[in-house]
């Protein structure tokens, strides 16, 4: 069942912390604030499985509890930027109580981590990719199926997960793919290659019926959709994990943001222009191009040393006049 919609029954206890959370839960989707819904889902999805479901009221949630339920999480493994994600929502949820006078503040989260670590903005090698491409999943579909959005998007010049989910069938016409992007509004424009006909062809029975260019979204109603992209994203980034495990390569970290960064990094490897790059990227400016390289400088590239190319493909005829594909440096 999707994580959005679990539902929490059989209450036990009067003044019911977890009923109060899935009541906020069932508010945010009613005013369409689907990522927060989400949010408090998966929030609550995690708090309910600590406590085995065993329900609390309110006036229960103390300072010891919450720091039980952090070294909870850390001995599961679970890093300290999403433990501290779980706090803030939780934090949020239990202030709405507060504020509806249905417990008073007794602070229960001022002795656990609710800060934010720098991430590292980390780009994977050619070495890498080739690894991942050439990985063996014919007997995990759902891996190959994961893997061919992850590689979608780097071929498509790091096309964000939204975009992707988003993409229709008239938005392919000619050899080109044509799209607006969801975060700028920004219209983008990519040559079609045969590298990406062939993911968009490998899944086009799952589509034949749908406005859609790949399988991720199937409704009409917006609300649908939204819940549906929500928890494709939180699926795919939880089967990319499984893919880094038998990958095996040191400290590889993959995400629906990764492919992105690849582009961006292995682009500025093979000598494209910085004025090419940020058009690809569909950055507004090269500043923002330049910081975004600069962060990606600054930190170690996954994967494997990247050994000399012999030259970046052709032209691709649709696009920016110089651009140049990065698909075959795969070959």
């Amino acid at each position: 069942m999707s994580v959005l919609f679990i539902k929490i029954n059989n209450f036990m206890c009067n003044n019911s912390f977890f009923f109060f959370m899935n009541e906020q839960k069932e508010l945010l989707l009613q005013n369409g604030q689907f990522k927060t819904a989400v949010s408090y889902s998966c929030t609550l999805n995690s708090f309910f499985n600590f406590r085995r479901g065993k329900d609390l009221g309110i006036e229960e949630v103390t300072s010891e509890l919450i720091q039980s339920y952090q070294s909870w999480l850390k001995q599961r493994g679970v890093v300290a930027n999403t433990s501290s994600f779980y706090m803030r929502v939780l934090r949020a949820v239990y202030n709405k109580a507060v504020k509806k006078n249905l417990t008073v503040q007794q602070r229960p989260f001022e002795e656990v981590y609710t800060g934010i670590d720098k991430t590292q903005k980390r780009a994977l090698t050619i070495e890498a990719l080739r690894l991942l491409r050439n990985l063996d999943l014919s007997h995990k579909k759902k891996l190959a199926y994961a893997r061919d959005l992850f590689m979608f998007s780097f071929y498509t010049r790091g096309m964000a997960f939204v975009d992707m989910a988003h993409l229709c069938k008239e938005n392919i016409k000619e050899g080109t793919i044509t799209y607006h992007r969801k975060k700028t509004g920004q219209k983008l424009v990519i040559g079609l290659e045969s590298c990406m006909a062939e993911i968009i062809e490998r899944y086009s029975s799952f589509t034949k019926d749908s406005d859609y260019v790949l399988p991720i979204l199937h409704s009409d109603n917006p609300r649908n959709i939204q819940v549906q992209y929500y928890n494709a994203l939180r699926y795919q980034n939880i089967q990319l994990k499984k893919i880094e495990k038998l990958l095996d390569i040191p400290h590889l970290h993959l995400t629906t943001y990764v492919p992105r960064h690849a582009w961006a990094s292995i682009a500025r490897e093979n000598g494209v222009s910085l004025s090419v790059i940020s058009e690809g990227m569909g950055h507004t400016s090269e500043k923002t191009t330049r910081i975004y390289l600069a962060s990606l400088s600054q930190f170690e590239t996954y994967g494997l040393c990247i050994t000399s190319y012999t030259e970046v493909i052709r032209a691709s005829e649709h696009l920016l006049r110089g651009m140049k594909s990065l698909s075959k440096l795969l070959v």
